[in-house]
């Protein structure tokens, strides 16, 4: 007979679970909340986060049933598994919340943001603007003489590229949207 060759901790068909349930990684995730449409919802839902000390990265809020009262606030935090568990748990508990749904962890999902950008430039960082704008499937939407207003929609690491190419060619100002999501499928 020969000696079993586990090593601590590392079967899922142990008898014991030997391994932390607590974790340090920090995880960026998508949060879409379904809430009723009524003055004062937002400011409970960010209260919920600030109140907590949890941070909110991007932040967007539009009714989505003009008949049933309804809007979607989607968020995009970062935490600990536990602290993302945490904060859906609580966002469910408020009572102007229908649904709540974590977009990063049910499966795929599409995720877009809006941008604006102005670069000032003159000559050749002018021309360059122009070229990388059409790489990047950027828009025009205002151009003077002295600079240019580009619209970007796409990930959100799209835009910050955009954005960090922009930098040393002039860019000015940014105006972004906050992630739009849904989920991919039925």
């Amino acid at each position: 007979m020969s000696a079993l060759q586990i090593k601590k901790g590392s079967s899922k068909h142990s008898a014991y679970n030997l391994r932390p349930t607590f974790s340090d990684v920090q995880e960026t995730h998508t949060l879409a909340v379904l809430v009723e449409n009524e003055p004062g919802v937002l400011a409970r839902v960010i209260g919920l986060f600030s109140g907590r000390g949890y941070n909110i990265d991007s932040l967007t809020v539009a009714e989505v049933d003009h008949k049933g009262h309804l809007s979607r606030i989607t968020i995009v935090t970062t935490g600990t598994p536990q602290v993302i568990e945490q904060i859906k748990a609580q966002l469910g508990r408020i009572v102007s919340v229908h649904e709540v749904h974590d977009l990063t962890v049910e499966g795929g999902s599409v995720e877009r943001e809006l941008a604006l950008l102005k670069v000032a430039g003159k000559g050749d960082n002018r021309v360059e603007a122009l070229r990388l704008a059409d790489v990047f499937r950027a828009q025009v939407v205002d151009s003077t003489l002295e600079s240019f207003i580009f619209q970007l929609t796409g990930t959100p690491e799209k835009v910050d590229a955009f954005a960090d190419l922009m930098r040393p060619l002039g860019l000015i100002e940014v105006a972004r949207t906050g992630v739009a999501a849904l989920s991919r499928g039925t």
